[in-house]
């Protein structure tokens, strides 16, 4: 542990000429990094023999590396005493950006299975794009999101290695770029496996010398460079253009193609021409629909470059892909235009023909009339390609992340396929990584939990359940609720210093923190805190436990409803945190530009996790396990991961309220908003606040917009498209419940200490271990 210090003590002078002292910030980070890497290198240089999984995703949502990397090499402690030793606070390298590679549960997921893989000594790398900025950095002017762009590697990126020896080609129709790859090596905990993340960099492929151009060909020059560099400049282009659409497109391929030829080139040196063991070689998960491009582009560089008949190449691939799928929204289940594809990518289009064409083909060995091949087909009558069609088809398994999700897609969403082929549909859990989600962002419980259990649970998270017999004590659930305080008073410091608001650390901490997007119903969280504010400027709301609601999350730059909800909330934030009737009573908060960081100090805070999304419509949820980890209670409907959370955790020890599944189902062909508005006057009191001129949308009609799409009907949706209006009075009488509980601060602590100690099943090291098991057979 020393020879770490010692070098990073050594790495200062040497480079800086500065002492522990005197360093910055950056100097400081780079030299903790390189002293770290030095104790890496030997391990992860090794080749790791036998099958290897590999998973391709769009986004890795790594956060902020060096903590978690120093806890799994067992450094962290070593950190503390060397700042410790020479006065620093070791809160300084907070200042380090996220590595924002990544959005929201899609990313976050990938980057906790890889965590859970390398401890679990699972072979399995990931491969994706090194976006030069992330999606965005998000503020409010007068309430409303501003986008301004996240440049993450502003302090460098020295956990990335980059080779530029094993650069690849990629061909679009119009252009050819270098892809070079960046590797980080992704550490397990007690550092017994290091396996690899591997980021492809689009790069021109002529050198940029400003000596040997003229004028036009610098201009050239420039465009090629530029042109090159916007493959891999941004997480998520905005599509809602054919520009941004074919520049998405362009991503997906780059990376797939990329990765692909890596894994050809490495099996090659191994087996030569003979392609037979592929499979057994590698097995490639895809993280959704954005790298299932990747299976047309598998056979055609099979087929092209190395000989291999159109048959065979279908077979081998049909055996090493996997898909998982992460959503039933019809919009997220990507379709591409025949001619947009053919526009970017016409050498693999001719490779999806062929791959549809023995999809008929198989369809009518099966005995699938003609007029029902239809819906199978890949290539629609509308000239659209169907990625989660080809992704069913040619590959050998597709997996759903909760039950309930995956029985909807076996009975709804992708029926069809699952008639034809039930043998391939699987459910895999999603779960997260205890190291990163309560070790290291609660390190309080963390020690609580260990002093009391041991330490097994770090790698064993069903270990939790022995803290059940300890659930009657009360000097334990005490400890439980001094640690909770702990928290939200680090997290009120925390808030005052990023939003400049002063919250009072006695609240109730109501959170909901997700992406934007109709369907998770911030927007019914928000009426019901109208709801709530009414109720106790009216007196039919009294003894209200004081509750601080804090929202977090983005709205992709396009969507603007998203966008008029987050305005609304800001706006209602604006109104109770200025009513001297109320404020002491009730604080709304939209947190500014919510990230993994921001993550791990509102998770430990948290009291009531705000999981409420359309019964059907959230296909897991993993903040939903993050918040139950660190003890609190899930406000949610029957719905994702919520229904395993409460089977695990006990439906007494949460609050679950709305309409299920099955009975949505029944009425959405009839359902009427407007009689609800109509006959319950709570419910039009605060649909109108968004009409009445109470609150104001900046002259945008926003809100008016947001109004006419709960009881019209807006865009290609039915009104009250996620039945907000209907589960609105249940929602409203299950959360003042909630908030009523708190009163009994000792029950209420055990519901939270049994979340807690339930959480076992959640662990991503369990579902890691499923995929290696049952999908890839390493």
């Amino acid at each position: 542990m020393n020879t770490f210090k010692n070098d990073v003590i050594l790495l200062l002078e040497l480079e800086y000429g500065k002492t522990v002292q005197q360093a910055s910030t950056v100097e400081l980070y780079h030299a903790i990094t390189k002293a770290a890497m030095k104790q890496v290198t030997a391990k992860w240089e090794v080749p790791v023999p036998g099958k290897k999984a590999c998973y391709f995703s769009a986004e890795f949502l790594t956060g902020r590396l060096i903590y978690s990397n120093l806890m799994n090499l067992g450094l962290l402690n070593t950190l503390s005493e060397l700042f410790h030793e020479h006065n620093v606070d070791v809160q300084v390298l907070e200042e380090v950006e996220d590595a924002a590679l990544g959005n929201g549960g899609l990313g976050r997921l990938a980057a906790c299975f890889l965590d859970s893989a390398a401890t679990k000594e699972i072979p399995l790398n990931g491969y994706g794009i090194r976006y030069r900025y992330g999606l965005f950095k998000q503020y409010f002017e007068n309430g409303f999101q501003k986008e301004v762009v996240d440049d993450w590697q502003r302090f460098g990126d020295p956990w990335s290695l980059r080779r530029e020896e094993e650069k690849v080609t990629v061909r679009f129709k119009n252009q050819t770029v270098y892809a070079v790859p960046y590797d980080m090596p992704v550490i397990g905990y007690g550092a017994q496996m290091i396996n690899t993340l591997r980021l492809w960099q689009a790069e021109p492929i002529h050198p940029f010398d400003f000596q040997l151009f003229n004028d036009q060909k610098f201009e050239m020059a420039v465009r090629e460079r530029n042109e090159a560099e916007a493959i891999s400049s941004v997480l998520y282009p905005n599509d809602s253009s054919l520009k941004g659409k074919k520049l998405r497109l362009k991503q997906q391929y780059f990376f797939t193609s990329a990765s692909l030829q890596d894994m050809i080139c490495s099996y090659k040196k191994r087996y030569g021409n003979n392609f037979s063991h592929f499979p057994d070689e590698y097995a490639v998960q895809l993280n959704d629909t954005h790298p299932v491009v990747s299976i047309p582009e598998f056979i055609r560089l099979l087929v092209t470059n190395e000989r291999v008949t159109f048959s065979k190449a279908l077979k081998l691939a049909r055996q090493m892909f996997a898909y998982t799928n992460h959503t039933i929204m019809s919009e997220a289940l990507e379709k591409w235009d025949v001619s947009l594809f053919k526009s970017v990518i016409p050498n693999v289009y001719r490779y999806v023909v062929m791959i549809d064409k023995a999809l008929v083909k198989e369809l009518a060995k099966m005995g699938i009339p003609e007029d029902e091949r239809g819906e199978y087909r890949i290539i629609d009558e509308n000239n659209q390609i169907h990625m989660a069609s080809l992704a069913v088809f040619a590959t050998h398994s597709v997996n759903g992340v909760a039950k309930i999700h995956t029985e909807i897609l076996k009975n709804n969403t992708l029926k069809e396929w699952y008639a034809l082929y039930p043998q391939r549909f699987n459910n895999k859990t999603n779960g997260i990584t205890q190291r990163r989600w309560l070790a290291l962002s609660n390190r309080e419980l963390s020690g609580f939990i260990t002093e009391k259990i041991g330490s097994g649970w770090l790698t064993d998270l069903n270990k939790l359940k022995n803290l059940e017999r300890y659930k009657d004590d009360p000097e334990m659930i005490r400890q439980f609720a001094e640690i909770k305080q702990i928290k939200k008073r680090q997290l009120v410091e925390y808030i005052e210093g990023q939003e400049g608001i002063k919250l009072d650390p006695s609240f109730l901490f109501d959170v909901q923190v997700k992406r934007m997007h109709e369907y998770k119903r911030q927007l019914l969280n928000a009426f019901s805190i109208m709801d709530i504010y009414y109720g106790i400027k009216e007196g039919r709301i009294q003894n209200f436990q004081p509750t601080a609601f804090l929202f977090g999350g983005k709205a992709a730059p396009g969507y603007l409803r998203a966008k008029g909800i987050i305005k609304f909330i800001n706006e209602i934030a604006n109104q109770i945190n200025n009513d001297p009737e109320v404020n002491d009573k009730m604080k709304v908060v939209f947190l500014s530009n919510y990230n993994v960081s921001y993550a791990e100090k509102i998770m430990p805070a948290a009291d009531i996790s705000e999981q409420i999304s359309t019964a059907g419509t959230e296909a897991s949820g993993t903040g939903n396990m993050k918040l139950m980890l660190n003890g609190a209670v899930t406000l949610g409907t029957y719905d994702g991961a919520n229904i395993e959370i409460v089977q695990q955790a006990g439906e007494e020890n949460n609050y679950i309220f709305g309409a299920r599944v099955e009975e949505l189902e029944k009425i959405k062909s009839f359902y009427d908003p407007k009689e609800i508005y109509q006959r319950e006057e709570r419910v039009r009191r605060v649909v109108d606040s968004l009409v009445s001129g109470e609150l104001d949308d900046g002259g945008t009609k926003i809100f008016r917009e947001l109004f006419d799409s709960l009881l019209i009907g807006a865009s290609w949706h039915q009104p009250d498209a996620y039945f907000l209006l209907y589960d609105f009075l249940p929602y409203c009488e299950k959360k003042l419940q909630a908030i009523q509980d708190y009163a009994d601060r000792f029950r209420f602590t055990q519901k939270c200490f049994l979340n807690t100690a339930n959480a076992g099943a959640f662990s991503s090291d369990r579902t890691i271990q499923e995929y290696a098991e049952q999908i890839w057979y390493v």
